[in-house]
């Protein structure tokens, strides 16, 4: 069964996650390639949404099926964050629908977008890093660093905060609340204006932006 689907909603295509709490497994990552596949081959006019279902956009890694069943942890981690990377430069405006909880690695492929629009009554934004007692990949440092204002960016990292739709909000990591039947609605309306400008430039442009974010995501995982 597939973990992912995506659609068109004229020129705005909307990937949905449906994989119960939607974390990062080898068929996920398979999936979510195929897609963006697909949309880097559309021609413009094109947009892209992302979102989840029910109380979560993601819930970020399995890590608990990555040390059982992975083969090899490193490849599986560096699969995920090469998502990263495609999201970040696609060649079309990109926006997060976050229907719920965004933890982890949910939450930063949620800032490689190019904008994200949050539920304003539940859900949380969190890297619970520090309280697993876990390092980050550089990567993962690094698009945290370059998508979240400063202070904003030592508060995530360093105290393990939730944030709720209102306070995503203040703290400059979402540009937009809305109540949950709203959240999509809202997500593919920001994004719809945006699909004229959908070109390979638009990718270079956002490559050439992020020269230090890309080559973190490459980068081996510090011993």
């Amino acid at each position: 069964m597939s973990a992912l689907s995506l659609r068109r909603e004229g020129p705005v295509f909307v990937l949905q996650w449906d994989d119960g709490e939607n974390r990062f497994r080898d068929h996920s990552i398979s999936e979510w390639n195929a897609a963006l596949d697909e949309v880097d081959a559309a021609p413009a006019p094109k947009a892209l949404v992302t979102t989840g279902t029910g109380k979560f956009y993601s819930n970020g890694l399995d890590l608990e099926w990555a040390m059982s069943e992975a083969p090899d942890f490193g490849a599986y981690l560096h699969g995920v964050l090469a998502i990263y990377g495609r999201v970040l430069t696609l060649g079309c405006a990109t926006v997060a629908a976050m229907n719920g909880h965004a933890f982890g690695a949910g939450g930063q492929v949620a800032l490689a977008h190019d904008r994200r629009v949050m539920r304003a009554d539940r859900g949380y934004f969190c890297m619970p890093e520090v309280d697993m007692k876990a390092p980050l990949h550089p990567g993962m440092t690094a698009i945290l660093k370059a998508r979240l204002p400063r202070q904003t960016f030592h508060e995530v990292v360093v105290t393990g905060h939730r944030y709720g739709g209102a306070e995503a909000l203040t703290a400059g990591i979402v540009e937009e609340t809305a109540a949950e039947d709203a959240v999509l609605t809202r997500a593919i309306e920001t994004a719809l204006p945006l699909a004229g400008k959908a070109d390979p430039a638009m990718s270079r442009l956002k490559t050439d932006a992020y020269p230090e974010v890309l080559a973190a995501l490459t980068a081996p995982m510090p011993a």
